[in-house]
């Protein structure tokens, strides 16, 4: 399938009823990177086992905010689960960020979660561990084959809307129900 010249960088993916393969299965994934090479983002509904205590503890950042301590980080992906992303809507020069569209980043450098441990963080970010990928025309793929649905990103979705309602609150804000889909699709 060729690539098209379309981006959908600052799009989110939204996981279809027929896509039941884990990690995927009713994830909502932010595109923060697509080109002609492939694409990448990262899921933004599942939350992991951990928290950002623990991953600040385990950097060795202190914090006294019990509330960020307490805050959920993200399964971000399958790709590198052991490397933390940020997503954020704080445009100051972090050491290592990608602008993902209009008010949105993306940042992997330890600086923004000291930031964030004195307080002086984004006013709005998600941490998550691990992303994902899709090589050259695989996303595409996968869209033709009705597995995604795209939806354009925004920061009440991410950032203020609670991780179970993400899934069909995304779908929804192109008016689509999830629960009245079906798993499968017919193609002639």
């Amino acid at each position: 399938m060729p690539v098209t010249s379309t981006s959908l960088a600052h799009h989110l993916i939204v996981a279809l009823p027929s896509l039941a393969d884990a990690p995927f299965a009713r994830s909502v994934a932010l595109i923060c990177q697509h080109d002609q090479n492939g694409a990448m983002g990262v899921v933004v509904n599942q939350p992991s086992d951990y928290t950002i205590g623990e991953v600040l503890a385990q950097m060795d950042i202190a914090t006294d905010d019990e509330d960020l301590r307490s805050r959920a980080v993200l399964n971000g992906g399958p790709v590198h689960p052991e490397r933390g992303f940020v997503i954020h809507d704080d445009a100051r020069a972090w050491d290592s960020s990608l602008a993902v569209g209009e008010g949105l980043y993306l940042t992997t450098s330890r600086d923004i979660l000291e930031a964030m441990a004195r307080g002086e963080g984004p006013a709005n970010a998600l941490v998550t561990l691990g992303c994902a990928g899709w090589a050259e025309s695989q996303l595409e793929g996968e869209l033709a084959d009705n597995s995604w649905l795209t939806v354009p990103a925004d920061a009440e979705l991410l950032f203020r809307t609670p991780f179970e309602q993400r899934w069909q609150g995304a779908a929804a804000r192109i008016g689509v129900d999830l629960f009245r889909l079906t798993d499968y699709s017919g193609h002639v």
